[in-house]
């Protein structure tokens, strides 16, 4: 990444900020709604009024009552570029059509205000590079969990420590199908149902169902936290949707819980030769680690540093409130650059750590089978663990007729090693099934 390489000077004390707001949907509603209703006090934070001068929507005759109809337009580009504009506050979503906008608007010296995890997963580079050009700021504090201010403590308070290790839960839909599984014992799909009725899933879920949410989430807290650039397709990831009642029911009597976690971490070889690994995945968490206790659609973030130590962030990490929250803070930041002058502080990536193949990551296995149940079968399945170098920490079997589960929880290994032992459990005559495969996590959890 490019350096910062222009300060801008400031409008001057009381002079107005333009803001272009893009997006009109459940967040840019309620943020225009609470920069009007609190005009006043924003305009004492920024040291100027903070004025919406447009608002670009896909239908520009839509009722929006409290609305001027004179702010709407259907021609995002052509508000982005107006001279009148110093601030574009994008809360869209998707990557294409915003990238262009976004890069209009930094291209063009006006500073942005994005809540588009997407985007800066995919386009952080560009978009930092195209900031530090024209001396703007680009601020993206609600692209990560919402109103839980984990962005700006990596890009600033804790910009003086070395961060090892960031892991948590950044996806609301998934705790609260996750723990609604625990609490009331639902399956899945009961539970995915009962997250769409409340709206908590989209009507399409995959995104967060299957990780990729969270994925672009570990993707910036990667980037921040390890001053590389990690990108979305750099993330190992795995959702939910096999998830079990049964499983989570052997996690419950093993001590556990399930969370999908975003486990972002620094790692170590033998010559002490440091790489970034990011990845996402059904996790089993011990009862007493506070992010077992995080529930229904809260998140939490979990920060391990060399000198700060452990800290834990946690609230809502999504809805409307939440996420205006989050982005109605950049604003104010970006707002009293535009007005006193300056820059906040931005991504630096300039460590450019090698990213880990997940081959190469350390981890655990809680792994649930039905088996023959005849002498030697515990033997043979011992022996196939040890020939990949593999000790096992815990085995539980429960009887049956002729069949037996057998539930064994491994010490750390290499994750290709893990990988190799499933592949040929799946081929051994003895083992009926293999039932789930879940990781426990490997580090301080």
């Amino acid at each position: 990444m490019t350096s910062q390489t222009k300060i801008r000077t400031g409008k001057g004390e009381g002079e107005a900020v333009g803001i272009a707001l893009l997006g009109f949907g459940t967040v840019g509603a309620e943020v225009f709604r609470l920069l009007g209703e609190n005009a006043d006090a924003f305009a004492h934070r920024i040291g100027g009024p903070a004025e919406i001068r447009g608002v670009a929507v896909q239908n520009k005759n839509k009722l929006r009552p409290g609305v001027p109809k004179d702010l709407l337009t259907d021609d995002a580009k052509a508000l982005v570029m107006r001279d009148d504009i110093d601030l574009v506050v994008e809360v869209i979503g998707g990557i294409d059509f915003p990238r262009e906008l976004v890069l209009a608007a930094l291209n063009a010296g006006k500073s942005v205000v994005t809540a588009n995890k997407a985007l800066v997963a995919a386009h952080a580079d560009e978009l930092a590079e195209a900031a530090d050009n024209a001396g703007v700021d680009l601020y993206f504090e609600a692209a990560v969990a919402a109103a839980i201010p984990v962005v700006g403590m990596l890009r600033r308070s804790l910009a003086g420590d070395q961060i090892q290790r960031i892991s948590g839960i950044v996806n609301g839909t998934t705790n609260f199908i996750l723990d609604a599984m625990e609490s009331t014992g639902a399956s899945y799909a009961d539970a995915l149902a009962e997250a769409t009725r409340l709206g908590y899933a989209e009507a399409d879920p995959t995104a967060d169902v299957e990780g990729h949410d969270a994925a672009s989430k570990a993707a910036i807290l990667a980037s921040l936290g390890f001053h590389t650039r990690v990108t979305f397709d750099d993330v190992y990831c795995e959702g939910i949707s096999n998830i079990t009642a049964e499983d989570i029911s052997a996690a419950q009597q093993a001590g556990y819980s399930i969370k999908l976690l975003a486990i972002c971490e620094r790692l170590r070889d033998a010559e002490g030769n440091e790489s970034v690994n990011a990845r996402v995945h059904p996790t089993l968490v011990p009862k007493e680690h506070p992010l077992a206790s995080v529930s229904k659609s809260y998140n939490a973030i979990f920060v391990e540093a060399e000198a700060a130590g452990s800290l834990m962030f946690y609230g809502n990490g999504a809805g409307g409130n939440p996420t205006a929250s989050a982005v109605l803070g950049d604003v104010v930041g970006a707002s009293r650059n535009i007005v006193h002058g300056g820059r906040a502080p931005g991504e630096n990536t300039y460590a450019n750590l090698p990213i880990a193949d997940f081959g190469q990551v350390y981890t655990r296995y809680h792994i649930d089978m039905e088996v023959v149940d005849r002498t030697g079968v515990l033997s043979a399945i011992s022996a196939l663990f040890a020939k990949h170098n593999v000790s096992l920490r815990t085995v539980r079997q429960e009887d049956g007729d002729g069949i037996a589960r057998l539930i064994v929880v491994t010490h750390t290994a290499l994750e290709h090693e893990m990988q190799g032992i499933v592949e040929e459990l799946g081929q051994l005559d003895d083992v009926k099934a293999v039932h789930s495969v879940i990781r426990l996590d490997g580090g301080q959890l």
